[in-house]
């Protein structure tokens, strides 16, 4: 880190992008799952479930970037790698290509993984008084909450 003055100290810039790290390993993580269903998606819902899945890793692609960007702005280094977002992530990969059904219910619990990790980031985030991150963090949460609210609904079709 270099010596940057943002109102922010050094600890707390430090427990901030400990905690956006995960995110975004876990929003990546995510993106890659949601872009592997949208790829192999079959069955009666394929039309609709693809079209779906495109929408949200489009999303997720540019929400990497955004929590990438603000890991760095707060001068740590953003991981990049599949290897380090292994670690961090708490969204499980699936190996294989699941069932459609079981595919909105693999995301499902993937976009609610994402959301504890917000509501985790985003105590952080207030607790060192850091509004562009809880900023960041509960439009990504919001975000999350509703396309889980989404696929929820896909299942009880």
């Amino acid at each position: 880190m270099t010596d940057i003055d943002i109102g922010i100290n050094k600890e707390n810039r430090t427990e901030i992008s400990d905690g956006l790290k995960q995110l975004l390993a876990d929003s990546y993580t995510l993106y890659l799952q949601t872009h592997n269903f949208h790829w192999n998606v079959t069955g009666l819902q394929f039309r609709e479930l693809h079209l779906m899945f495109e929408e949200h890793y489009t999303e997720l692609a540019t929400a990497v970037d955004d929590i990438a960007e603000r890991i760095r702005t707060l001068d740590v280094p953003a991981p990049g790698t599949y290897k380090e977002f292994a670690k961090l992530s708490s969204v499980k990969e699936v190996d294989g290509v699941p069932s459609s059904a079981e595919m909105v219910e693999l995301l499902t619990k993937g976009h609610e993984q994402v959301i504890k990790t917000c509501r985790k980031v985003l105590k952080i985030a207030q607790g060192a008084d850091d509004e562009s991150t809880a900023s960041l963090v509960s439009d990504r949460m919001r975000i999350h909450e509703k396309t889980a609210w989404m696929l929820r609904a896909i299942k009880k079709a």
